[in-house]
């Protein structure tokens, strides 16, 4: 799992990947599609799928004389799962750094002098 997230997060660094992979969120499309925005040859755009492809996130089929380029949605899945993971252990640790504050606060509260609280 970890090769294969490694090599997810690493095609998506560069961000003509990750344009093209949004793109493909939209539609499938063909290569020259793919690299009708970029100032890229052919070639650098075939590197860039290809980089895609062996990280999972994008897969080729014939229809005809066409190579319709399609994202693998569920390759998201796995980065989702990594990072939900993550996120909860974060969430986790706010909660409890919420519930030392707020201990501290109460305690603090009861040790201050009436005149310190505002009372008269």
């Amino acid at each position: 799992m970890d090769d294969q997230l490694t090599r997810v997060f690493s095609a998506l660094a560069d961000p003509i990947r990750r344009d093209m992979v949004a793109r493909l969120a939209v539609a499938d499309a063909g290569v020259n599609e793919l690299a009708e925005p970029y100032d890229v040859s052919l070639q650098a755009v075939s590197k860039h799928l290809k980089v895609l492809e062996e990280a999972g996130l994008v897969s080729r089929t014939r229809q005809a004389q066409r190579r319709p380029v399609h994202l693998e949605a569920e390759v998201f899945d796995l980065m989702t799962k990594w990072i939900e993971r993550y996120r909860r252990q974060a969430e986790e640790r706010y909660r409890r750094l919420d519930d030392v504050l707020a201990e501290m606060d109460a305690e603090d509260s009861t040790t201050r002098p009436d005149t310190e609280r505002g009372a008269s």
